[in-house]
Parts: structure tokens; C-alpha cells; sequence
């Protein structure tokens, strides 16, 4: 969610609050218990229609435990893709041996090794 800089505090107030705080808040909105009562599958607001798929994924995205979880996936991918970046840049040889490249640089460099490799087997 992009903010804008006028944007008042006064808006992120629900983002400071703890989850009693905001339970309360629903209740006093109308909405009804945790509990199922009798012929009810889930208990609804009476004020607010069923919730479309974005807004449940949205909701769901904004608990604390989804937000650590994917922050978890994210990091195990970002490692991967710069152990693979490792990996790839032991195979080129450049000079010096240990000279700091940049991804792109990276990247560059294999494409330049795997041409030369394909000149020097068609030669």
C-alpha cells in the first residue's frame, strides 16, 4: 500500500492497535461473535457484504504471520539465486581470479565464455 506524504497519521491508526482492540472496534460495529450460533456456518457482520477473493487475500496477506512467512520464503530464494550467482562465477575465468563482479557483469561475462566456447568447437 503506497502512502502519500499528506497523508495523516490518523489513517494508520488500525496498523498500531492490538487484535482486542480492533475485536472490540468490530463488535461495537455490529458485528457477531467468534462462535457459531445455531443454523450459522460463520458469524458475519451485519453491515458488510461477503468479502470478495482480493479482499480476503489482502486481509489474509496483512497478518503478522503471513508477512514472517513470506519475508522466510524470500529470503531462502534470494540466497539461492546468489549461491547460484556464486557458483556460475567460480566457472569464468577472469583476472584477477577473486575480482568483485556484479550480477549483470556476471551475466555478461557467460555470455561472452559461452560464444568463445562455441567459436573454439566450431574451429
Amino acid at each position: 500500500m503506497m502512502l502519500s506524504p499528506d497523508q495523516a497519521e490518523a489513517d494508520l491508526s488500525w496498523t498500531q492497535s492490538d487484535p482486542e482492540t480492533m475485536l472490540n472496534g468490530l463488535r461495537s460495529a455490529g458485528c457477531t461473535s467468534d462462535e457459531p450460533t445455531e443454523g450459522e456456518e460463520k458469524a458475519k457482520c451485519k453491515s458488510e457484504q461477503p468479502l470478495s477473493r482480493e479482499e480476503k487475500r489482502r486481509r489474509r496477506r496483512a497478518t503478522a504471520k503471513y508477512r514472517s512467512a513470506h519475508a522466510t520464503r524470500e529470503r531462502i530464494r534470494v540466497e539461492a539465486f546468489n549461491v547460484a550467482f556464486a557458483e556460475l562465477r567460480k566457472l569464468l575465468p577472469t583476472l584477477p581470479p577473486d575480482k568483485k563482479l556484479s550480477k549483470i557483469e556476471i551475466l555478461r561475462l557467460a555470455i561472452c565464455y559461452i560464444s568463445y566456447l562455441n567459436h573454439v568447437l566450431d574451429v
